[in-house]
C-alpha cells in the first residue's frame, strides 16, 4: 500500500470514495450517519473536500492499481472543545468498500500518527458518528482510540476519541 499527498485533481476521487462508502451504508440500513444523498451532489461537502485538497490535508491510499481510501487531517471541527496542547485531528477517514478488510483505513490513521509525531504533537483525535450500534466508534477503539466527550451537532449524535502518541 502506498500514501500520497492529494490535491485538486483528487476531489472527484475522494467524493466517490464517499459515494460509495454511504450506498453501502443505506444498503446495511445505516442512514444514521451520512443519510441518504450522495456527496457529490452536495455543494458543501464538495467545498469541504476542495478546502482539504487545497490546503494540501488530503492523503489518498493506493493499493493494487486503485484508490483504496482518504485520510483529511487538520484542525478540530467547531463542534469538539479545543484540545489543550498540540493536536492533529482527524477531519475524514474513507475507504474504499471493494477493498474492505485489507487495513486500508488502519494504514490512514498510521499515516496520521506519523504525521502528528512529524509535527510536535502527541495528541490524535478524531470525531465520528456515535448513534446506531456505534459500530464506528469501536472501530476507532480497536484503533487505540479512547472514546471520551459524546456531542451532538443538531439531532446528529457524535462521539469524540483520542489516542496518546510516544514519541518514535
Amino acid at each position: 500500500m502506498r500514501i500520497t499527498a492529494g490535491g485538486t485533481g483528487d476531489v472527484d476521487t475522494v467524493l466517490a470514495l464517499l459515494d460509495g462508502a454511504t450506498a453501502w451504508l443505506v444498503g446495511l440500513g445505516r442512514t444514521g450517519q451520512w443519510g441518504t444523498e450522495p456527496h457529490s451532489t452536495n455543494p458543501r461537502r464538495v467545498a469541504q473536500v476542495t478546502e482539504w485538497a487545497e490546503g494540501g490535508r488530503l492523503h489518498l491510499a493506493h493499493l493494487d492499481g486503485q484508490v483504496a481510501g482518504a485520510l483529511a487531517v487538520g484542525e478540530a471541527m467547531p463542534w469538539v472543545p479545543p484540545a489543550t496542547e498540540p493536536e492533529l485531528y482527524v477531519n475524514l477517514l474513507v475507504t474504499n468498500r471493494a477493498l474492505a478488510g485489507r487495513g486500508v483505513g488502519a494504514r490512514l490513521l498510521g499515516h496520521a500518527r506519523d504525521m502528528a509525531r512529524e509535527r510536535g504533537a502527541h495528541l490524535l483525535r478524531v470525531d465520528c458518528y456515535g448513534g446506531g450500534d456505534r459500530a464506528l466508534v469501536r472501530y476507532y477503539e480497536r484503533q487505540g482510540f479512547t472514546a471520551t466527550e459524546p456531542f451532538a451537532v443538531g439531532e446528529w449524535p457524535g462521539q469524540l476519541l483520542v489516542q496518546r502518541l510516544r514519541s518514535g
